[in-house]
């Protein structure tokens, strides 16, 4: 099998089987053990050491290289100007569906990052705490579109980003339970002057409608640095999603405080009935209608196949 990557003329990505990806580890050291890995996955979203030596370790290298250029390049910028100012964190985010494993990805890349040899501060926030409250949701007639763009505190999410790239101290950003399904009111997680921030989020890469009044608008996507998605075709997704809604009924749902308690309590082929629903009328919806379109947006796409394995991987070329 010719491990090369392949190249598409046409195409703005460099295509490589997972093979190929594997050897640009070069001799970028394992920094994670199997009880940090039990740790950092998610619900039905398996990853081993197998993954995170072939994918990831890859992807630490990589963004190692883009983290230095981007310093490099902020101190010539500074010579320049003739003077010093707050050091400016790099943004990834990481985007795609739901189910997908965003989650995982996430916390996988911030353990790596954390344990480069400079300890540089990496935080990781998710776009749920900017979801309006379910309350406004409710007032809004949105809670069924809750995830879409729509659903969002769009301007302060915009606020935190822009307030983390221009260097400020101390930048709260709300918090949100999954497990009561909304915002938690009062609490706030404070990020104060990273190296690296990970956004993750369904919908981070998006650029949204052009103001009607034809004002320029920035958009969350003008904030990020590098840009990963999380691929996958529409039948896996499905059918990820629909498993991890059953396993939480067996799980979370049955906390007394959980938001889709009345899920647990009726029985295996309602709750499937509910699942397929959910899927139908809200996440395949909106899977089309505004995550998929952002992925041409990305700097780098990681395609998964069965079982959760990333079996290509799309790098934008420079």
């Amino acid at each position: 099998m010719d491990d090369r990557p392949r190249v598409s003329n046409p195409s703005p990505y460099a295509t490589f089987g997972r093979a190929a990806w594997a050897k640009l580890r070069a001799d970028t050291p394992m920094t994670l053990d199997a009880a940090d890995l039990d740790r950092l996955s998610s619900l039905n979203d398996p990853i081993d050491m197998d993954e995170v030596e072939q994918i990831y370790l890859p992807i630490s290298r990589l963004l190692a290289f883009y983290v230095t250029a981007r310093q490099q390049l902020f101190r010539a910028t500074q010579r320049f100007l003739g003077h010093s100012e707050t050091k400016v964190p790099y943004v990834i985010a990481v985007a795609g569906s739901v189910a997908v494993g965003k989650s995982t990805t996430a916390r996988v890349l911030r353990a790596l990052l954390a344990r480069w040899p400079a300890t540089p501060k990496v935080d990781l926030v998710t776009t749920d705490g900017f979801l309006l409250p379910n309350a406004v949701l409710a007032r809004e007639d949105l809670m069924s579109r809750k995830g879409f763009p729509e659903s969002y505190d769009v301007q302060a999410l915009l606020r935190f980003i822009s307030d983390i790239k221009a260097g400020k101290r101390e930048v709260a950003a709300p918090v949100y339970s999954h497990l009561v399904y909304d915002v938690v009111r009062g609490e706030k997680i404070v990020i104060d002057q990273p190296d690296i921030v990970i956004l993750e989020g369904l919908n981070v890469l998006q650029t949204g409608d052009k103001p009607k009044n034809g004002r320029v608008a920035p958009f969350v996507s003008d904030f990020i640095d590098f840009g990963i998605f999380l691929d996958a075709d529409e039948p896996l997704l499905h059918r990820w999603y629909v498993e991890r809604f059953m396993q939480l009924r067996e799980t979370a749902f049955r906390d007394p405080q959980s938001y889709f308690r009345k899920y647990a309590q009726v029985s295996k082929q309602e709750a499937l009935e509910q699942a397929e629903k959910l899927w139908a009328e809200i996440n395949l919806p909106n899977l089309r209608k505004n995550i998929r379109p952002t992925r041409p947006r990305a700097d780098l796409i990681l395609k998964k196949g069965k079982s959760h394995r990333i079996d290509e991987v799309r790098l934008r070329k420079i």
